[in-house]
């Protein structure tokens, strides 16, 4: 062995099989972040979007988005990115955009689109709200998309604030069922974490594996996502501490491997921990 590799830090996440949630560019990104830490990734798609049942409004404020007609678009989930890609929308320069946080930033970036503004302590639509007020004192031109359940704040407080906002629903948001295999590679304990980045995705992991095992980490990429999933009875044991992939990544390499013959006590709990306690 030479020098270098004899000195190389061993990866921290050797020997972990990690369940991604989400796919396309986004996920892709997170599975090469994986491999490089030692980790085999585990892609499986647990929400996609459906069509909005209002398309012409979206054709609409597509249309205009590219012709320059708004001065800030924001996008407040990775799967509005999604939407945004699969419509191929074309977001002219003089546009700014505005992301919720970084998961969904990163989510931005992986499809070519840039990134103008995240929120820098509060990551929802209230604090990206407070921001773009902030500064934007003059009346502006927003675009906001989003969830056909989602809540108006940020349209009400950009409003309430003076802005133009044309608020529009971009997608339904659905679950995909996983296949056999990974629901009992889940069952079994041979997936030995699983990333949850936003609130439907907790919804799914909750819905679609009801046997987790004790072993397995189960690891929010922020406490608003910890929240949410506490709210759909889905049990985390860790928090990162930034909303980053690399920040939730680094929270699950510290933990300890768990061994093959451990038992694998189904979970019944559903309280959020605060980070790294389990480590």
């Amino acid at each position: 062995m030479n020098s270098a590799a004899a000195h190389r830090p061993p990866k921290p996440l050797a020997g972990w099989r990690v369940l991604v949630p989400r796919g396309g560019p986004w996920g892709d990104g997170v599975a090469a972040t994986l491999r490089r830490q030692g980790a085999t990734p585990v892609i499986a798609p647990l929400i996609n979007f459906a069509p909005t049942n209002d398309q012409a409004s979206l054709d609409n404020a597509l249309a205009d988005l590219a012709a320059g007609r708004f001065d800030w678009l924001t996008v407040t989930s990775a799967t509005t990115v999604d939407v945004l890609y699969a419509y191929r929308a074309a977001i002219p320069a003089s546009t700014k955009v505005a992301a919720v946080g970084e998961t969904t930033a990163a989510a931005l970036l992986a499809v070519g689109y840039r990134v103008d503004l995240v929120p820098e302590q509060d990551n929802s639509a209230a604090g990206m709200a407070e921001q773009l007020i902030g500064l934007e004192p003059q009346a502006r031109d927003i675009l906001t998309l989003r969830s056909e359940i989602a809540k108006p704040v940020l349209t009400n407080m950009l409003t309430e604030a003076g802005h133009r906002v044309r608020s529009v629903v971009a997608y339904r948001t659905v679950g995909v069922p996983v296949t056999e295999r990974i629901a009992e590679d889940v069952r079994s304990g041979r997936i030995n974490a699983i990333l949850v980045t936003s609130g439907s995705v907790a919804e799914q992991v909750h819905e679609q594996f009801p046997e987790v095992p004790e072993s397995t980490i189960i690891a929010a990429i922020g406490p608003r996502t910890a929240s949410d999933a506490l709210k759909a009875g889905l049990e985390v044991d860790v928090i990162a501490d930034q909303q980053t992939v690399d920040a939730l990544i680094d929270a699950v390499a510290r933990f300890t491997l768990p061994h093959a013959e451990d038992e694998f006590a189904p979970r019944t709990g559903a309280v959020p921990l605060p980070p790294y306690d389990r480590g």
